[in-house]
């Protein structure tokens, strides 16, 4: 039986007070067509967060997304910590926030302190990267709201990272992203490809999705950056996706679910109740249930959720016979179906074989180099 220990919760469902072009979420299963703000109500976040913590799991994680969760109001996580404290004791309980940061102030950064949030600041890189497409409804940039809510959480000693959406325009500038993060104290990183159907012909990508080709380029630079700023064995930066393939160079699973050879691990719960298999995948032929009307773990192990991480191993015939596969594991699946061209093949396959050729011998010395210093 699949256990639950991580709800990725969207408390104000596609509600943003920013326009990002890039934006995949707004128009899902029709979330953004209603007029009316999207909120969580009191019951249901209740009987959300009853059902998370009622299990045999030592440790339960919840992850506030969107749209932009602050919108609920500092009220709203103050009652997710008071429901928590009722329902989670003798657990280990968890919480991460993703924020543009526009509505973060001293306020917030005493509370996400005092009740250990991490925060994610979603933040692209230098300014000319991240208002190239991150902007509010009347046209302004959003980087120096996203660079003084980062400022203002560091101070109060809240843990922040940098979660950044790579176009094909940030692409270009992986040293200024890199350099623009340290700068800012930003030394745990995030970076998430973007790919989405244009809207117009659904047989291509968007013209903002990185090619395969430019984020080949891309992660090959990152982590040459990423290596030059070891203190010997030592990584002074974090940066996701490589600490989640090192994880498969010294025989552990990887931890992060594209690097899995199956998904469907957690749940996405919207501001109604309703659960979805994966945030990626908000749309009515993945919808489990509502939880006011049924159990999460029944959803998380129901077969419509097997089927769902299933999808990820149905791979084309080309990804079973690579040579990367073992590391690669075929990609995250919604990168297979938003540009659906190549046979299935996602739409990273190119990045990821540049990726693995250049950096496979570095990553196996560093292995070696860690298995050595824990005998």
């Amino acid at each position: 039986m699949r256990p639950l220990n991580l709800l990725l919760v969207k408390p104000a469902g596609p509600d943003c007070n920013l326009d990002c072009t890039y934006c995949f979420y707004l128009d899902r299963s029709g979330n953004g067509s209603s007029s009316h703000p999207h909120r969580m109500t009191d019951d249901v976040l209740e009987e959300m967060i009853r059902q998370a913590l009622s299990g045999r799991e030592r440790h339960m994680s919840f992850v506030w997304q969107g749209g932009e969760p602050t919108l609920m109001g500092l009220p709203f996580f103050r009652r997710v910590v008071e429901l928590q404290q009722r329902y989670g004791a003798g657990k280990s309980v968890s919480n991460a926030l993703q924020t543009n940061g526009l509505l973060l102030d001293e306020e917030w950064a005493v509370f996400l302190k005092q009740y250990h949030f991490l925060v994610g600041i979603s933040i692209d890189g230098p300014e000319h990267v991240h208002d190239y497409y991150r902007r509010a409804r009347g046209g302004q940039g959003s980087w120096s709201h996203a660079v003084s809510a980062a400022r203002l959480l560091q101070a109060r000693g809240v843990e922040v990272n940098a979660i950044s959406v790579v176009t094909e325009y940030a692409a270009c500038f992986p040293d200024e992203i890199y350099h623009a993060h340290r700068s800012l104290g930003l030394d745990f990183m995030q970076f998430i490809p973007c790919v989405e159907t244009d809207p117009i012909d659904p047989t291509k990508a968007a013209a903002y999705s990185v090619t395969g080709d430019s984020y080949g380029r891309f992660l090959i630079r990152l982590f040459d950056l990423w290596r030059a700023d070891f203190d010997g064995p030592v990584a002074r930066t974090s940066i996701r996706y490589f600490d989640s393939v090192f994880h498969a160079y010294v025989g552990l699973d990887a931890p992060e679910c594209t690097l899995m050879a199956t998904c469907g691990v957690y749940l996405a719960v919207e501001h109604n109740g309703d659960v979805f298999a994966c945030d990626f995948f908000v749309e009515p032929g993945w919808k489990l249930g509502n939880l006011m009307h049924g159990s999460l773990r029944d959803m998380i192990n129901a077969p419509e959720q097997e089927r769902f991480g299933r999808m990820k191993a149905e791979l084309p015939v080309a990804c079973r016979g690579c040579s990367w596969l073992r590391v690669c594991q075929g990609g995250c699946t919604k990168d297979r179906i938003r540009d659906p061209r190549d046979g299935g093949l996602s739409h990273f396959c190119n990045a990821y074989k540049m990726f693995f050729a250049h950096a496979d011998r570095p990553l196996r010395e560093l292995a070696s180099t860690w298995s050595s210093r824990l005998r």
